[in-house]
């Protein structure tokens, strides 16, 4: 999983794959698929859906062959990442394609060093989340929000060994989020000579 875009593949694939958003495009995608399960399905009021955090975080888009099939937000906080927004259209949910961005989210979570993941699952989605090893956070309070029940969950994970630290090589840290194996745009701009362009503007200052 990475963050290029994928080929086009046939029309009649059923291959499953995610990746990170990347673009307004794709925020577009999230967007679409989040209208059409909780404004259209489940009648959430707009606001409500759409709630201002969407450009504080991460989105994973699901695709059945080229068609966005699903999405799935993930947001950070000191101790532990949230899990939320997970949407698939109507027409995919015998797919696995809700299984494959949960469990890049759990990856993506882990390279990233966290040890907890915390959720809010609609009551009748608890079992779903169980899959992944998330348990109810036993605080037993009651969550309601745009006209469903919620429990909250938190999975317990380790962080994967090659978790982003402080001691990663630094041109892995800046590299583009998620796409952390391969050389980026400013791996290759290390090959210049420093020349400390500002030096001479500076100068001109004077």
């Amino acid at each position: 999983m990475h963050g290029t875009r994928i080929p086009l593949a046939k029309p009649d694939s059923r291959a499953i794959t995610v990746r990170l958003a990347r673009d307004p495009s794709d925020l577009m995608l999230v967007t679409a698929i989040r209208s059409a399960v909780y404004l259209a399905e489940q009648d959430c009021p707009f606001e409500e859906e759409f709630d201002g955090n969407d450009l504080v975080a991460a989105h994973f888009i699901g695709f059945v062959g080229n068609e966005p099939a699903g999405c799935l937000r993930v947001r950070f906080f000191g101790e532990f990442a949230k899990v939320e927004r997970l949407a698939v259209r109507h027409q995919y949910r015998r797919s696995r394609v809700s299984f494959k961005l949960v469990q890049a989210s759990v990856d993506y979570v882990k390279r990233k060093g966290f040890r907890k993941i915390y959720g809010q699952a609609q009551d009748r989605l608890v079992d779903f989340w169980a899959h992944f090893g998330a348990k109810p956070l036993g605080h037993n309070r009651k969550i309601t929000f745009s006209d469903f029940s919620y429990t909250e969950m938190v999975l317990e994970i380790e962080p994967g060994p090659d978790a982003i630290t402080l001691d990663s090589d630094p041109y892995v840290i800046i590299r583009p989020e998620g796409d952390w194996d391969r050389p980026g745009v400013l791996d290759a701009s290390a090959g210049r000579a420093v020349t400390s362009p500002l030096r001479d503007l500076a100068l001109a200052d004077r």
